[in-house]
């Protein structure tokens, strides 16, 4: 596997079978030979650069970068968590400047959120501990910053997007779980691009490019309290967004994922756009990306 974060490197793709189950809503699927954007064409772009970077802890991965849209505000606000199979030394948060910039743009401010991967003691706990402390300073930090928490989105790629459903479910633990937290921000909807939800059959998927080993740490035996197919159930409304050629995540893993969380009494809202990969769902360019903020500008009343 190799590092994303710039410099014209390359993700290692696994070559994995893409299907569409039924329910997901299809759009603009075109010819089989469109071409796919590769991590070059987004990350070899000019990078946007965000507000203000906040720490929430004395690691130099605990920290946060704010996008403040122009204006006095109140400003609604994102939740953004970057993927990179759990582990720093392949992507790190700006990864997701990108798509960052192009809500600030459209008034709606970001958290997005750094975190020490499995390579850099994350796994379970540390991952969570950060994920959560982010979100929490988030919660603390809203009123002096003039953002708007009335109806709060967490958005994640990829591995992010298990964090992201994780974060939704994580009010939902019991009261006195570390992880949990005293007071833990409000998730109202969570949103999964691409996301690789389930903990427990990600560490069966021996050939896929994010490996055994990450899953299996990020897990650390506690599913319940790690893995979102297996954690109690929270209020927060669910949304996955895939692309049609994704090899990373593709669309059947939301397929299985929602028909999990309906046996639990949970409808998930399910998307696939194409003809798109994995890097389209972060790119302010793409299909995916273009239905993405419409839903979010939907779910904030803009």
């Amino acid at each position: 596997m190799r590092k994303i974060k710039g410099n014209g490197l390359a993700l290692g793709l696994a070559a994995l079978g893409l299907s569409l189950g039924a329910g997901s809503q299809v759009s603009a699927m075109l010819s089989a030979d469109t071409p796919i954007m590769q991590w070059p064409d987004l990350l070899d772009q000019p990078r946007p650069s965000p507000t203000r970077t906040i720490a929430y802890g004395e690691d130099p991965l605990q920290l946060v970068d704010l996008w403040l849209p122009q204006g006095q505000g109140p400003h609604p606000v994102v939740v953004m968590i970057h993927g990179g199979c759990w582990q720093t030394e392949i992507a790190t948060r700006d990864i997701m400047n990108y798509i960052a910039d192009d809500l600030r743009k459209d008034g709606i401010a970001v958290w997005n959120i750094e975190y020490r991967g499995v390579d850099r003691g994350g796994g379970y706990p540390g991952t969570y501990v950060d994920v959560g402390a982010a979100a929490d300073l988030l919660a603390d930090q809203a009123k002096a910053l003039n953002l708007d928490l009335a109806h709060t989105i967490a958005i994640g790629h990829s591995a992010g997007g298990h964090l992201a459903l994780w974060l939704a479910a994580r009010q939902a633990l019991p009261e006195g779980e570390p992880l949990r937290g005293a007071n833990p921000l409000r998730i109202d909807t969570a949103i999964s691009q691409a996301g690789i939800a389930d903990l427990r059959a990600a560490m069966q998927r021996t050939g896929h490019a994010c490996g055994t080993g990450a899953p299996t740490k990020m897990a650390g035996g506690q599913f319940a309290l790690t893995s979102p197919p297996e954690m109690p159930v929270s209020q927060a409304q669910q949304i996955q967004f895939h692309t049609d050629k994704d090899r990373i995540a593709p669309p059947v893993y939301a397929e299985t994922y929602a028909a999990d969380m309906k046996r639990r009494g949970v409808a998930v809202e399910n998307h696939v756009h194409g003809p798109e990969g994995h890097v389209e769902l972060i790119a302010p360019t793409s299909r995916s990306w273009a239905a993405q903020k419409a839903r979010i500008k939907q779910l904030l009343g803009r």
